[in-house]
């Protein structure tokens, strides 16, 4: 039974020990969910002479019975009652413990932005969701974003299924029975070696060159070139380590700076080599770097290792940060 269903608004249920005709009996009572007061009085069958103890221990058996099945029963009304909407906005606090704030951060959109909205109006309970209502829900999207957003949402709500299945709020689910839609066929393109000698000579001289530099000749994504490190780089190895990266998380409609010691997958955790021309830009990066420091001497502010500083890049999202 959903723990938040009961915990807030827990019924009690209070009672004494009265003599009718000489017989000990239980007189129990309680306010139901809709303010009603209920009573309830159940005989011991206990003569009043030498049963007073047993009695009392009787009451209290009782009702700590009662007040379990009052709560059960309750409990039982609201889950039948409770929407889909609201139960996916309790996964989301759920899971928020568990998972990457990048990850929630996804999570979070697709929910508030699209899942909920939509079932919201719909008035559709947990309880009665059927396979035919998800898809309907997805072939409305389909009609303004692509198939590859309905895969997320069809992610996100199978995922909240199961997490329903597992505490007992449904017996089943019912992703099985839904049709996720086709996936967009994704074609790469790139760019050719003239209109790549030709994006460099744009960016000649500009802030964003050597992450533009990065991102072409070396293929990084974007987090992976914000996230680069002087201790990524070996000069004497001539190699480039990926290994870190910086993200931005959009939580609670603010946007949260995440840097982490993890690529997007474990093959992403791999090493370059250092071509001579990006070395010497670095070695460039890295002098001029040493020159601020001395000429800033103690307002020049780092918390960190020189070789832990990012390469100071400034230009994605206005974050300032990485090794540029």
């Amino acid at each position: 039974m959903a723990d938040h269903l009961q915990k807030k608004e827990k019924i009690r249920v209070t009672g004494h020990v009265a003599e009718v005709r000489g017989i000990f009996h239980i007189k129990l009572s309680w306010t139901d969910e809709s303010g009603k007061r209920c009573r309830k009085s159940i005989s011991t069958r206990l003569a009043i002479k030498g049963n007073t103890k047993r009695a009392d221990d009787m009451l209290r058996k009782v009702r700590m019975e009662q007040e379990e099945i009052v709560n059960l029963e309750k409990g039982k009304t609201r889950l039948e009652e409770w929407l889909f909407a609201d139960f996916m906005e309790e996964w989301l606090d759920a899971i928020r413990p568990e998972v990457k704030l990048t990850t929630f951060g996804g999570y979070q959109m697709n929910v508030q932005k699209s899942i909920v909205p939509y079932f919201r109006e719909k008035c559709i309970l947990l309880q009665r969701l059927t396979a035919e209502d998800i898809n309907a829900f997805y072939a409305d999207h389909l009609k303004r974003v692509k198939a590859m957003t309905v895969h997320k949402f069809h992610a996100n709500i199978s995922k909240a299924l199961k997490y329903a299945v597992e505490k007992d709020y449904i017996p089943h689910t019912v992703m099985g029975k839904v049709k996720r839609p086709k996936p967009d066929r994704f074609t790469g393109k790139f760019l050719k070696q003239s209109e790549t000698v030709d994006l460099f000579e744009a960016v000649k001289g500009h802030k964003l060159e050597l992450g533009v530099i990065f991102g072409a000749f070396y293929g990084l994504r974007r987090s992976e070139v914000i996230g680069l490190r002087w201790e990524s780089i070996n000069f004497e190895a001539n190699t480039i380590t990926i290994e870190h990266t910086v993200t931005i998380a959009s939580v609670d409609g603010q946007k949260i700076m995440v840097a982490d010691d993890t690529t997007k997958t474990k093959s992403s955790f791999r090493t370059l080599p250092l071509v001579p021309a990006i070395r010497t830009k670095l070695l460039d990066i890295q002098a001029e770097q040493e020159r601020n420091r001395k000429l800033c001497g103690g307002t020049w502010k780092s918390k960190k290792k020189k070789s832990q500083q990012t390469l100071r890049f400034t230009g994605f999202d206005g974050w300032r940060g990485g090794l540029w």
